[in-house]
């Protein structure tokens, strides 16, 4: 039995689904009471497009702010032998008390309730690549704690987080840490959870005519930005989360290859037909007119929060992840392949929300 948080969110919806589908997996889901409509909804999806689902979903009432999640005595704990631990708050913008609240006494409590558990084996812990802040070179999977500084608080309380978990590490509790990069949609079908990171770029071209106005932040040929389609993710942690080899590692779920910021831009605007008109404009300068302009945020469509990702000095090791994965067929496609996909989708779909699920 997998005892699972963030349900039903994308991620944690999707990893249930695939694991439904590719194993004997039995799912014990906590759900907050004010999703309970949509997790029963998404579990007849689920159950209508892979047989007997249902029968092996179970659903618990629970809050991961509470200790031990607000779980009222319930023999079902007794069977649970690995932790999904997918529920966070994934908002840039998010304030620092609600961040610190739900990401890390949210963990803390998970933490807490795992040594109730009598048969449990492993905790499979969603981190991020972006607890490495804005560390000045290669972060490798191994690496934590050095000393770096924070954009904002989602990347200050997920890397908290995962230091509560490292630290339960050390005195013996099996884990598996997994960190993916910028997520976004499906490569195939271009479906998302919600828009957000390039997103915002995107949706910015697609309000302009044929030739679109773009402030570049930076120097665009220089940074990079990771992205990595939601299937890869999802594949590679449905792989992992399977096999006893994973516990003790920690799992960059990244692009290899990534490309500059102006090499995204160029294919979107490849893709969209349209010209890119250039403005240079320093951090420190978009980041004021922002905040300073009333509305000018909401129209842009672009969180100033965001503005830091085109200079983010950080790139990202993927070797122990590239391992694990060898003969398994799963890995990151390039952004060219799947950009396409994402497009079309965000056309297709122009109300999926922007905001994360609190």
């Amino acid at each position: 039995m997998r005892l699972l948080t963030g349900f039903p969110g994308f991620l944690g919806s999707e990893f249930v689904s695939r694991l439904l589908r590719n194993t004997d997996s039995r799912f014990l889901l906590l759900i907050q009471k004010k999703f309970e409509k949509e997790a029963h909804d998404r579990i007849l999806k689920l159950d209508a497009s892979i047989p007997g689902a249902k029968s092996r979903i179970g659903t618990i009432s629970g809050d991961i702010t509470l200790p031990y999640l607000g779980i009222e005595s319930d023999p079902r704990l007794a069977e649970v032998t690995e932790v999904d631990h997918f529920a966070a708050v994934y908002d840039l913008n998010v304030r620092k008390d609600l961040a610190r609240l739900v990401n890390v006494e949210g963990t803390r409590n998970v933490l807490g309730l795992i040594k109730t558990l009598p048969k449990f084996r492993c905790l499979h812990y969603v981190s991020t690549c972006y607890a490495s802040g804005r560390w000045p070179g290669i972060f490798r999977e191994e690496d934590l704690e050095l000393g770096q500084e924070f954009n904002n608080f989602y990347e200050s309380t997920k890397y908290e987080a995962e230091v509560l978990v490292r630290n339960e590490m050390k005195t013996g509790l099996s884990a598996a840490i997994y960190r993916p990069a910028i997520v976004v949609g499906d490569s195939r079908t271009g479906e998302t959870g919600k828009y957000d990171g390039p997103y915002f770029v995107l949706q910015w071209i697609l309000r302009q005519g044929r030739n679109a106005i773009l402030p570049e932040i930076g120097n665009p040929k220089s940074f990079r930005i990771n992205l990595v389609p939601s299937n890869y993710v999802l594949d590679a942690m449905a792989f992992l989360a399977t096999k006893d080899s994973s516990a003790g590692k920690t799992f960059q779920l990244a692009d290899p290859a990534p490309l500059t910021i102006r090499e995204v831009v160029d294919l979107f605007a490849k893709h969209l037909e349209k010209k890119i008109i250039r403005i240079p404009l320093p951090k420190s300068l978009a980041k004021a007119a922002i905040a300073g302009i009333p509305g000018l945020e909401s129209w842009l469509g672009i969180p100033r929060s965001s503005l830091d990702y085109f200079i983010h000095p950080t790139s990202y090791d993927v070797s122990q992840t590239t391992q694990a994965l060898q003969g398994s067929g799963i890995a990151c496609p390039p952004f060219a392949d799947y950009v396409k996909a994402l497009i079309d989708y965000r056309i297709r779909n122009p109300d999926l929300r922007t905001k994360a699920m609190i």
